[in-house]
């Protein structure tokens, strides 16, 4: 397991970029979200200042798939994939279980119509 900690302005789902295994928690605050709800084609913008209270997903070169809920001062909670512009407020803390270069991809999947996760064998 690997912790890190991203800081204020930094993007979350570009900070990640370089990863390749899972976010298995993340908790922090951001300025704002950059959200894709279930069916829509793409992100809604949601204002901050925002508490994250999950956060979970695949790494790969060939991309991420994250899954965050962030709470509002409000006290109201709203979930869905993370897209670029989630911007860190005061702190990210993230734990993420790396894996070998070459072990994750994502591939089209006739099934879906979506680039899916694709497992690789170990060499």
């Amino acid at each position: 397991m690997q912790p890190l900690r991203l800081h204020p302005g930094d993007d979350l789902r570009a900070a990640l970029g370089t990863f390749t295994g899972f976010v298995i928690a993340g908790i922090g605050s951001l300025v704002q979200a950059e959200l894709r709800f279930a069916g829509e084609p793409g992100p809604t913008h949601i204002d901050g200042p925002l508490e994250v209270l999950t956060l979970s997903g695949s790494l790969t070169p060939a991309g991420a798939h994250l899954h965050v809920s962030v709470s509002d001062a409000s006290g109201r909670v709203l979930g869905g994939h993370v897209c670029a512009g989630c911007i860190v407020r005061t702190t990210a803390e993230l734990l993420i279980a790396p894996l070998p270069p070459g072990s994750l991809g994502r591939e089209f999947d006739a099934a879906t119509g979506y680039t899916e996760l694709a497992v690789h064998p170990r060499c």
